[in-house]
């Protein structure tokens, strides 16, 4: 089984402060390298923010196979799940779940909705989605590639809800950024 933190305290810190500053700045490119020696299939920062969110009591969808499913599992100690409703914390490695059907909270319970980890292609400030919203002074520009086609649909369907929602951690390779359910998207025109 390959390792997970070197420093189990210093790098769970790093990775949690990495979430915790993309989360206060949507759209904003963090950095998270904690974990130099992954399954092939996983990113650097999916793997730590997943491992920085999850224990043994957070029930965890991934579609991630073979080694890279065994790591999460070895290291989280949390359950995997096979329906992805059924997730607090979700990972996707391939193909990103629908956002209507993860477990969006209550009214009365809205901060136990799921948080989606998804991979992928690239991630760059600068262009692409117009961001506005709580955490952004007038409005941030972030490029997602790899998300499915309808997902700007997908989004506004989810902020609809609020303070009901699901929340995004976008990471390729060790950068990440959030995009919490409070964030509004606009397609880049």
């Amino acid at each position: 089984m390959r390792p997970a933190f070197i420093d189990p305290v210093f790098g769970a810190q790093e990775a949690f402060r990495a979430l915790m500053d993309a989360m206060a700045r949507p759209g904003r490119i963090q950095r998270c390298d904690v974990l130099p020696d992954l399954p092939e299939a996983l990113a650097p920062a999916a793997a730590a923010a997943l491992l920085a969110l999850t224990d043994a009591e957070t029930p965890v969808w991934t579609d991630a196979t073979g080694e890279a499913r065994d790591w999460i599992a070895f290291h989280t100690g949390a359950p995997l799940v096979a329906d992805a409703s059924k997730a607090q914390f979700l990972l996707a490695t391939r193909a990103m779940p629908k956002l209507s059907t993860l477990d969006s909270g209550t009214d009365e319970t809205p901060q136990d909705s799921a948080t989606l980890i998804v991979q992928l292609d690239a991630l760059a400030e600068g262009a692409g989605w117009r961001l506005t919203g709580p955490g952004i002074e007038h409005e941030h520009r972030l490029d997602a590639a790899g998300l499915p086609d309808d997902f700007a649909a997908q989004w506004a369907a989810n902020r609809k809800g609020f303070p009901c929602g699901v929340d995004l951690v976008l990471c390729t390779g060790a950068r990440l950024a959030a995009l919490p359910r409070s964030t509004r998207i606009e397609e880049a025109g």
